[in-house]
């Protein structure tokens, strides 16, 4: 028993296991292991679908005409794949939150294949909508599947802790395909089956990427930490920092602080420039909020180094939490306002808040700095 035990753990785990991982690779890989067998048995149904639909159950179709179809749904998904790797850069800042969405697009093109068998004359359109799709999917999951191993990998064996994180996903998609097959036969609803299957997928994908713990602060982190510094005067653990981060975000969704802007952006006229230019004399960046917008500005001045963005960015979130209460405070007033036909509250002389800012930054950037170095590497997120 000790030596089949022995083989089964040279397949599905690290050597040296568990000392040669943190301890969160077991969540993970469970969740991953789950992931990939409603996946394999996704597969089947979707395979099946597109088969059928292609004309492989019609005698009528020429082999040649099928064959044909299935290149040029598999040539539009390869040219999908290679237009998207273009944005590969974006890969290394929210990566767990793309993670997710690479498996939720997986997901739409799964459901696009899956209707083919109601529209089958609309097979080749459809086919290839769904292949480019799970082609774009595929890039990113795969470009963000090195990083999350590097993250469970303790010294030199992140092509260890890789290879049998594979093997495990491999192991039960095929368990996950066997069983798909077994249930196929019995012919059950296809949608419901699809359904439960695709629910399965998502919510075990959703605690995969929940359960990554990742040392290095993106901007999602980043502003958890900042919102409980400005609250609490606590930075996060780093297990906290990731439970705490959002996974889920909106392709619509607005984004309340940009860093790195350009002046035009940032101000709505010179004569606000003017006014906030003497705050940051002494700064190597500019920090300002435009109502127009409803946005928070940093801009970056010459020769500013890591430490400098790294700051703006933590003075842009303690403006933003000014401006916030500020509007918290005035709502009940601001609704009075609007109905007498006063300006909105987020149209407010922001300066007196940003001048309080530059204060609060001043005494305490220092301390924030010190307890999140203590708590995660300190990696500046991509720029916007």
């Amino acid at each position: 028993i000790k030596e089949i035990m022995a083989f089964v753990r040279s397949y599905v785990v690290p050597e040296g296991f568990p000392d040669s991982v943190t301890p969160s690779y077991v969540p993970y890989m469970t969740w991953r292991a789950l992931k990939h067998f409603f996946g394999g048995a996704m597969g089947v149904f979707t395979t099946r679908t597109l088969l059928s639909s292609v004309g492989v159950s019609q005698s009528k179709v020429t082999p040649g005409a099928i064959a044909i179809n299935w290149i040029l749904k598999d040539g539009a998904g390869r040219v999908g794949k290679m237009l998207f790797a273009r944005q590969g850069k974006k890969f290394d800042n929210d990566l767990k939150q793309l993670r997710f969405s690479s498996d939720l697009l997986l997901e739409i093109g799964a459901g696009i294949e899956l209707a083919t068998a109601a529209f089958p004359q609309f097979f080749l359109p459809m086919a290839c909508v769904a292949n480019v799709v799970k082609n774009v999917a595929a890039v990113t999951s795969t470009s963000t599947r090195t990083p999350i191993y590097k993250a469970y990998a303790r010294g030199e064996n992140i092509g260890d802790v890789t290879a049998k994180g594979e093997s495990v996903g491999n192991i039960a998609d095929l368990l996950g395909t066997g069983l798909s097959i077994f249930i196929t036969k019995r012919n059950p609803s296809l949608v419901t089956s699809f359904a439960l299957l695709s629910c399965g997928y998502l919510l075990s994908s959703y605690h995969e990427v929940r359960s990554v713990v990742l040392n290095t602060l993106n901007r999602a982190r980043f502003t958890v930490a900042v919102d409980s510094f400005i609250k609490t005067g606590y930075v996060p653990s780093l297990k906290e920092g990731n439970s705490q981060e959002t996974i889920f975000i909106h392709p619509w969704r607005h984004e309340p602080v940009s860093i790195g802007s350009r002046f035009g952006e940032a101000f709505q006229e010179p004569v606000s420039f003017v006014a906030t230019r003497p705050l940051f004399e002494d700064e190597r960046y500019m920090v300002t909020y435009n109502p127009t917008k409803d946005k928070v500005y940093a801009l970056l001045k010459d020769h500013a180094k890591p430490d400098d963005i790294l700051k703006a960015a933590f003075h842009a979130h303690v403006l933003l939490h000014f401006i916030n209460v500020s509007h918290e405070r005035k709502r009940m007033s601001s609704n009075r306002s609007d109905h007498y036909g006063n300006p909105h509250p987020r149209n407010m002389d922001f300066l007196a808040h940003i001048a309080e800012s530059c204060k609060i930054v001043s005494s305490s950037y220092g301390t924030f700095r010190k307890k999140a170095k203590e708590q995660v590497t300190l990696l500046l997120f991509v720029i916007s």
